[in-house]
């Protein structure tokens, strides 16, 4: 993962200081999710002011619910590439906040997040003023816990009076109810008890896991020690904006767990799928608004469409992979999508009840 920050990640995002260039990538990435039903999102975005809150701008025109952050760190990346100094990491994440206040006051749609990169990425010292910015403001956080091994080791190396990562969160006052944990690979016991006691939030990432070869997260036990475990892309360390795929990835990390663990370690689809609803809204603090269909929440939904065949043995190109051959049960035509659906089975994508994507198919 190091490598990989430093040979594509970091160069990228210092290349956003070209606005012109942050607009271009930014707005394809806000039509590609919502191409793929993506209605909320949880933005890490650079540590440009201009850049990050031309994101929330392009989200709040989009249409797409966002908790968009302005990155912080002042260590470990390249020196043309970080916080000059704690004091200028919080000036421009206030500024941030602050424009993010201009454009949608009272957060009903963008939300600015704290977002210390991971902890070795960050000094103590701008760890505790995020923390200190937490309690004044209220605002949620987002950052990395436990990807790999290789990074807890440089965690416990840069904060060695710390019992554990998660401690070095806990300590800056950054491990709440309010916080976003991705990954959490490698917690241990102590770790996993102290999350649920903080009340925070895991995102399971898996097909980043992979990708980087990161390990495997065993979501079963954190979901039966009762963590709140929702999913996440983790783009661009996964392949894929699709938080579908995501689903199917959750799946088959579980089933390479369970070869060693045994099959209680396996997930189902209705379990994957719940954490990519309703575990989502949890994680993010918005259960009481999105991930269901009950009176009084939020229209959040996409409309998917599933391929019927007919008589014809002709492939129709543009109805995606999923082939409903009329005797499936209900459960039999979720679990095709599950596995064989991608973004052509979006129909349409409403948020707070705005149509914000739709396939040609839908709007004739």
């Amino acid at each position: 993962m190091l490598d990989w920050l430093e040979t594509y990640t970091f160069p990228l995002e210092s290349s956003f200081s070209d606005i012109r260039k942050a607009a271009r990538i930014y707005n394809r990435v806000v039509a590609r999710t919502l191409s793929h039903g993506t209605t909320t999102a949880a933005y890490y975005a650079t540590v440009h002011v201009p850049a990050t809150n031309l994101l929330a701008d392009i989200c709040l025109a989009r249409g797409q619910r966002a908790f968009v952050g302005r990155v912080c760190m002042d260590r470990m990346s390249p020196e043309d590439y970080r916080d000059e100094s704690v004091e200028s990491a919080m000036r421009d994440t206030q500024q941030c906040i602050e424009h993010i206040k201009r454009i949608d006051p009272e957060f009903d749609l963008i939300s600015p997040i704290i977002t210390p990169r991971f902890a070795a990425s960050c000094s103590a010292e701008a760890l505790a003023a995020l923390g200190q910015l937490h309690r004044e403001t209220g605002l949620p956080i987002q950052t990395h816990i436990s990807e790999n091994k290789a990074e807890c080791k440089v965690v416990k190396e840069s904060f060695p009076e710390s019992a554990s990562y998660a401690h070095v969160y806990d300590e800056a006052g950054l491990l709440t109810s309010k916080t976003i944990l991705a990954h959490a690979v490698h917690l241990d016991e102590a770790e996993r008890a102290l999350v649920k006691q903080r009340q925070a939030k895991i995102s399971h990432c898996p097909a980043s896991n992979t990708a980087l070869t990161s390990g495997t997260a065993k979501v079963r036990r954190m979901l039966d020690e009762g963590l709140t475990v929702g999913l996440g892309t983790d783009v661009s360390g996964g392949y894929t904006p699709s938080m579908l795929s995501e689903v199917r990835e959750a799946i088959f990390v579980s089933r390479h767990v369970a070869m060693t663990a045994g099959d209680e370690a396996k997930l189902s689809v209705e379990e994957v799928l719940y954490m990519a609803t309703r575990g989502g809204a949890r994680v993010v603090g918005l259960e009481s608004r999105i991930g269901g269909f009950e009176v009084g929440k939020d229209w959040d939904a996409q409309l998917i469409g599933l391929g019927g065949v007919g008589d014809t043995d002709d492939l129709d190109q543009n109805a995606g992979l999923v082939e409903i051959f009329g005797d499936e049960t209900w459960e039999e035509k979720v679990a095709k999508w599950v596995y064989t659906g991608d973004d052509r089975n979006t129909i349409a994508v409403w948020i707070q009840g705005r149509l914000v994507h739709s396939r040609e198919s839908f709007r004739s």
